[in-house]
């Protein structure tokens, strides 16, 4: 993390050459952001919020960097969607790396407060027009730069990340065989903001006050951030909640063909569900590796790698539509575990000090607090660890041939192997996920 005195320092030199004002007092982090950093910090009374990587090598391998991104947040904002004002672009001289300064918004972007607003379905609605007016911009309305989607290429992407990444997990190599056989064909590109999901969206009340982090953008079907803010991970609590976690999606895509002029079609929006699956279980997985390479040494990549079966369990739902009936139709009993009767083990003394944790939470604050979180959930995976997990996360040869397609989910017993698996892997590592408790019921007829 970025020294204070270093922060301050290079906050007054922007703002000074934004014509800004002085700063005061000092710049507080922001908690969430995956990837990113976020500081608010104050200028008479205005606010501002910085954005910047966490490292230059942070940026390495991107498509472009944040003055691109800027600049198409400014372009958005020119059709009329609801993002923030850019003030400045950092520069090398400013000693803060790459990123650039915004206006801050009203509102709040947790999913919790959100979705527990008066009216979800009027957010949805406006969630659904700012897209509608993102998907109006083409390669003429923005900078260089910004990649257009080659479909089959990112599908090949996507596979040679799994191979990186040991190429040994069974239902990542089912969906990237089902990508790849179900391929559909290009259509005009528009600009996708590329992350449009509950956690980006600000929210005041009920009205929506921002778009945030656009750093995933680019050209290609738009039915692919349709699909992506869909997707059950971002549902958060709601998972009966389809659209966001506000609503349907029937209202969702209505809203959005009302805007746009323009037909959702249900097969490009299923494949590109699928397809970001894939792309954010694998985003997931290779969380890890950017920790082990130093490239970013924070406590929240090892443990979101960890979430990777969340996306695991949602895909091998999607997928087993495609099954025989004969295959769906068997049932699974879950593994039980033997309680130990001698000393205390390696889980239960993790779950000691995960218990005792959450006797301090109140000593902590700001990102502190957040990170005290992350690190709590981390002891909880360890608490529940059980080999039974194992078979979910790693089986070489069945994964082989999954992706070469000499099995599939109709062969006899796959499916049901796969649902104990990735059934024990999220009771270790996720056990509040809510699609856990959907999937439960449905594969083993107990609540």
């Amino acid at each position: 993390m970025i020294d204070p005195e270093e922060l301050l320092t290079g906050l007054v030199r922007v703002c000074a050459r934004a014509g800004l004002g002085t700063v005061e007092g000092d710049p507080q982090r922001l908690t969430g952001g995956a990837v990113m950093e976020s500081w608010r910090f104050t200028v008479g009374d205005s606010a501002y919020v910085l954005r910047r990587a966490p490292s230059i090598a942070f940026m390495e391998g991107r498509p472009y960097g944040h003055a691109t991104e800027a600049a198409l947040i400014e372009a958005a904002r020119a059709k009329g969607v609801t993002a923030p004002q850019v003030v400045a672009v950092l520069e090398p001289e400013d000693g803060l790396g790459s990123g650039f300064v915004m206006r801050a918004l009203p509102g709040t972007a947790d999913p919790k407060v959100i979705l527990a607003c008066g009216d979800p379905a009027g957010v949805l609605r406006q969630a659904a027009r700012d897209l509608a007016r993102i998907h109006r911009l083409r390669q003429s309305d923005v900078p260089g730069g910004v990649p257009v989607m080659d479909y089959r290429a990112a599908i090949a992407d996507l596979k040679q990340q799994f191979m990186d990444a040991g190429g040994d997990r069974p239902i990542i190599a089912l969906g990237l065989k089902w990508l790849e056989d179900n391929c559909p064909a290009p259509v005009e590109p528009v600009l996708n903001h590329g992350d449009y999901r509950m956690g980006n969206l600000l929210v005041e009340g009920s009205t929506l006050t921002g778009v945030l982090d656009w750093e995933l953008a680019h050209f290609g079907d738009p039915h692919e951030d349709l699909a992506f803010g869909c997707m059950a991970v971002w549902r958060f609590a709601r998972y009966d909640r389809p659209a966001l976690g506000l609503g349907s999606t029937e209202d969702y895509f209505a809203a959005y063909e009302a805007e746009s002029g323009t037909r959702v079609d249900p097969d490009r929006f299923r494949f590109w569900t699928i397809y970001r699956t894939v792309w954010w279980a694998l985003g997931c997985l290779k969380m890890a590796a950017q920790w082990r390479s130093g490239a970013d040494r924070m406590l929240e990549r090892v443990v979101i790698s960890r979430r990777t079966s969340e996306q695991e369990l949602d895909l091998l739902l999607l997928l087993e539509e495609d099954a025989p009936e004969a295959e769906r139709a068997r049932l699974i009993t879950p593994e039980r575990l033997r309680a130990s009767q001698g000393e205390a083990t390696d889980g239960e003394l993790a779950q000691a000090i995960y218990e005792w944790l959450g006797t301090v939470k109140d000593r902590f604050e700001g990102h502190d607090r957040f990170q005290y979180a992350v690190a709590r959930n981390a002891l909880g995976m360890i608490a529940r660890f059980t080999p039974a997990s194992i078979p979910a996360a790693e089986n070489p040869d069945m994964a082989a041939q999954m992706l070469e397609g000499s099995a599939s989910l109709a062969t006899p017993g796959a499916l049901a192997e796969l649902r104990g698996g990735i059934l024990a892997a999220v009771a270790q590592d996720v056990p509040k996920y809510p699609a856990l408790a959907v999937a439960c019921k449905k594969w083993t007829r107990e609540n």
